[in-house]
């Protein structure tokens, strides 16, 4: 199976002051198409830095980061526009959804964005996928009228209404209660077997790690363990910390 994304020698330095800190000290990963992946650390072990700088939110001190077979800090400010809004979803924990805007209005945003989809055709990529997250009833909604398991499946949404073929999601069960993070994850799981969508998640969350099928271990900006092979996800999680 071919690479969506290749990691190679990353290293991200950070100024501090006078003082230069160095949060990832060079990373080799490679996620191939279809991987529901899982990046497991405490805070401050580099897990979010590395997920910022494969969806080129953030560039590389030194090394390099392939996407889909292009190196990322090659490209245009366009190029990379394009990219993050035709191949690229993100999940995020804050759900970072605009409030003024209805549930509809929400996921369709980055159709609006993409641009070159008519009304008929946006209309029934978003219901489509409204259908598929459980929210058929509340296109009205105002995310303010949302419960945030709500929220955080308009989300869900909005990550794929594009068909990206990699969504990032950023530690998307840490303002959920046990019942709701349980039933966000199983529904990711869904649908990347059903669609082959490859996921690549940061979090400490044992549930994510037990769904996973590949942990990758990061500690002080480095990749200390990776759970591809012979060891089961949830031995990779036990082994974590």
């Amino acid at each position: 199976m071919s690479a969506i994304i290749e990691v190679r020698g990353v290293t991200k330095d950070y100024p501090l002051g006078q003082l230069t800190v160095r949060a990832l000290h060079g990373v080799e990963l490679c996620v191939d198409r279809g991987e529901f992946t899982t990046i497991a650390g405490p805070s401050g072990s580099g897990k979010t830095t590395l997920l910022n700088l494969i969806g080129c939110v953030d560039v590389p001190t030194g090394g390099s980061v392939v996407f889909d077979g292009a190196v990322t800090s090659s490209l245009s400010d366009r190029e990379l526009t394009r990219l993050r809004l035709e191949k690229l979803g993100f999940i995020f924990q804050s759900f970072n959804l605009v409030q003024v805007l209805s549930v509809f209005q929400n996921v369709e945003l980055p159709l609006l964005l993409q641009g070159g989809i008519d009304v008929a055709e946006r209309k029934r990529r978003v219901e489509s996928i409204l259908d598929r997250v459980g929210l058929s009833r509340f296109l009205r909604h105002r995310p303010n009228e949302l419960s945030g398991g709500q929220r955080q499946r308009v989300a869900i949404a909005r990550a794929l209404v594009t068909k990206p073929r990699l969504v990032l999601a950023d530690e998307p069960t840490a303002n959920l209660d046990s019942v709701t993070g349980n039933s966000i994850l199983e529904l990711m799981k869904e649908l990347n077997q059903q669609d082959g969508t490859t996921f690549i998640f940061s979090t400490h969350d044992h549930r994510v790690m037990e769904l996973a099928s590949r942990i990758v271990r990061v500690q002080d900006g480095r990749v200390v363990e990776d759970g591809r092979g012979d060891k089961s996800p949830v031995a990779a999680a036990a082994a974590a910390y």
